[in-house]
């Protein structure tokens, strides 16, 4: 019997991607698209590029919906999930793709400092899980994909509250995988490496020169991209996928654990 890939194989299925304007967010939705799924695009408040990505996906003959939200305001969550349902029905997939990555000594990070980059790294991701997961379980059938990173198993000085909100978003997903299983729901995480997207240079100093001096060090000899990210999502969301609780660290071999 001969194995064929379907090329499409999410048509008819909706896939909502948070932090879709750019970078990650972008490919992984475009990607989807590309694959059949409706999709639901978000953003805190760049209409614009929203716009634009929306209408590169509809280009790919599905519909594409854009919602400005907060993901680490619960309210704003329900909302944006609530539009899709509207919209679509039922979101099938989930990609949590919003983080905050500030560099703060331990000592200085405050307690509201804290609360920032834990609520918009980690809870968000519960808020949305919670949001999608009984529509899911309705159907029987549902995909959950957190966008976590590096910092939260290699560990970083100076990122104490973003290494946390990281190695968290894993710990959440296992949980989802072991009580959601039963209704064939899968959820994993994806911890990117060094990525060739645009960066914060207050947070990433230099990066560009220090990260081409990296490249020369990893088996595969180039950054990872946005489509490097997509492909994996892709991977993890396939309609008969026996992948579920899993962290993979999409890294072109810079570590290997």
């Amino acid at each position: 019997m001969a194995y064929t890939i379907d090329p499409r194989p999410h048509v008819g299925r909706t896939a909502l991607v948070t932090g879709s304007g750019r970078n990650l967010g972008k490919g992984i939705a475009l990607a989807f698209a590309k694959a059949g799924a409706n999709v639901v695009l978000n953003g805190r408040n760049d209409v614009d590029a929203l716009k634009a990505v929306a209408a590169e996906a509809e280009s790919y003959g599905v519909k594409a919906h854009w919602v400005l939200a907060d993901v680490s305001n619960p309210d704003d969550v329900q909302r944006m999930v609530d539009e899709a349902v509207d919209r679509f029905g039922s979101i099938d997939i989930s990609v949590q793709n919003v983080g905050l990555r500030p560099r703060q000594s331990f000592l200085e990070i405050t307690p509201d400092d804290w609360k920032r980059v834990i609520e918009t790294s980690l809870s968000s991701a519960f808020y949305l899980a919670r949001c999608v997961l009984p529509g899911m379980r309705d159907k029987r059938w549902g995909r959950i994909i957190h966008m976590s990173g590096r910092d939260g198993f290699f560990t970083y000085a100076n990122r104490a509250h973003n290494v946390t909100a990281k190695a968290g978003l894993h710990a959440l997903a296992k949980a989802i995988a072991v009580e959601f299983g039963e209704y064939n729901i899968t959820a994993n995480t994806i911890a990117p490496g060094k990525m060739d997207t645009v960066r914060d240079e207050k947070n990433y100093p230099n990066y560009k020169a220090l990260w081409a001096e990296a490249v020369k060090t990893m088996p595969l000899r180039r950054l990872g991209t946005d489509e490097d990210a997509a492909q994996c999502c892709l991977f993890l969301a396939s309609p008969e996928s026996w992948v579920t609780g899993q962290l993979i660290h999409l890294n072109g071999g810079e570590s290997m654990y």
